[in-house]
């Protein structure tokens, strides 16, 4: 059972994502918030899995609490909603550590498989988030040396998978392209977070365009 934490500062929202996700095979909705503050102290009592985190709130707001839960608990995931998918925090709160990204006005299956895909350890990034964050990153120019550094611990073959893995491409479909089991390829996600020192995939994929390992239109 997936147990998910609804963090949102309107009640309709709450209460309609919370009847959505009860309603779903294997999801629990064990709790909700009405900020980010209360975010962080509900994180650490109740330990959900999934924690579905609006940006604009008041008190704390969504990028500073995803920060802190990051920060305290690596179990919890975070994953992002928002309104529109250009919300100037989406990159920001990738950076502090968010797993996903999801529209408000998702539907009651694409909220439920964004859930899951996060809980899982995956990725979840919508085609235009993925073009914003290419669009950051030309922006930000030279990648910090220290960074860059960390890619010579990689071997060639981590290397090609972070590649895949920043290009969007699930553990079966990075096996199918690498002609390789699933549970290598798995292997081989562990060792490159272990390596770089990072979180999840989500923080993988914003690390390789980072170090410029994959280019805006590569």
């Amino acid at each position: 059972m997936i147990r998910v934490l609804i963090v949102d500062d309107q009640v309709m929202v709450r209460e309609g994502f919370s009847v959505l996700l009860n309603a779903m095979p294997g999801i629990e909705v064990v709790g909700e918030a009405v900020d980010g503050r209360q975010a962080v102290e509900k994180v650490a009592v109740l330990r959900p899995d999934v924690v579905l985190m609006d940006i604009r709130m008041p008190e704390m707001n969504g990028l500073e609490a995803t920060r802190e839960i990051v920060a305290a608990d690596a179990d919890a995931k975070v994953l992002v909603l928002t309104t529109f998918d250009l919300d100037e925090y989406v990159y920001q709160a990738l950076r502090a550590g968010a797993s996903g990204f999801l529209l408000k006005d998702a539907s009651a299956g694409q909220l439920a498989e964004g859930v899951r895909i996060v809980a899982s350890g995956e990725a979840l990034l919508a085609p235009t988030v993925t073009k914003r964050l290419i669009s950051e990153f030309s922006r930000l120019g030279t990648p910090r040396a220290p960074a860059q550094e960390r890619i010579g611990d990689l071997t060639e073959r981590e290397t090609e998978v972070l590649v895949l893995v920043a290009q969007g491409l699930s553990n079966g479909e990075i096996a199918a392209h690498l002609v390789v089991a699933e549970s290598t390829v798995k292997t081989h996600v562990s060792r490159i977070l272990v390596k770089l020192g990072l979180r999840d995939r989500t923080q993988a994929a914003v690390f390789a365009y980072e170090v410029r390992l994959v280019t805006p239109g590569g």
